[in-house]
């Protein structure tokens, strides 16, 4: 995750702009969403890119997910971790390798079914 001074420079700059009043919850996640629509906007006519402009819009998206994760108190390693035991489950190496399949249709598997869900 993201470095001590690395952490250390977003709260500055934040506070040297008296942004944090801003940084809500819901704002933060907003502007989340936002520049993740603008990083997608890279790559919306094919797979050649702007490298530069990816970066930037990727610093955007992982700058705002850093402040979220502080406003609300939580540990971004913490919770990365979690997720991935989570999703180890979800999809277990045997099953899951080299397929791109939803988890719902690997749990009908492993049940001796077929998964009928979109």
């Amino acid at each position: 995750m993201p470095s001590p001074s690395t952490l250390a420079a977003l709260r500055a700059f934040v506070e040297e702009r008296d942004w944090d009043q801003f940084h809500t919850p819901e704002n933060l996640a907003k502007s989340i969403a936002i520049e993740s629509g603008e990083l997608l906007e890279c790559f919306q006519w094919g797979g050649d890119f702007d490298r530069t402009r990816v970066e930037e819009e990727l610093a955007d998206v992982v700058t705002y997910c850093i402040h979220l994760a502080n406003r609300i108190g939580v540990d971004l390693d913490d919770i990365v971790l979690r997720k991935l035991e989570s999703s180890r489950q979800k999809y277990p190496t045997e099953q899951a390798r080299g397929r791109m399949v939803k988890y719902t249709q690997l749990a009908a598997e492993r049940a001796g079914g077929r998964d009928t869900s979109a």
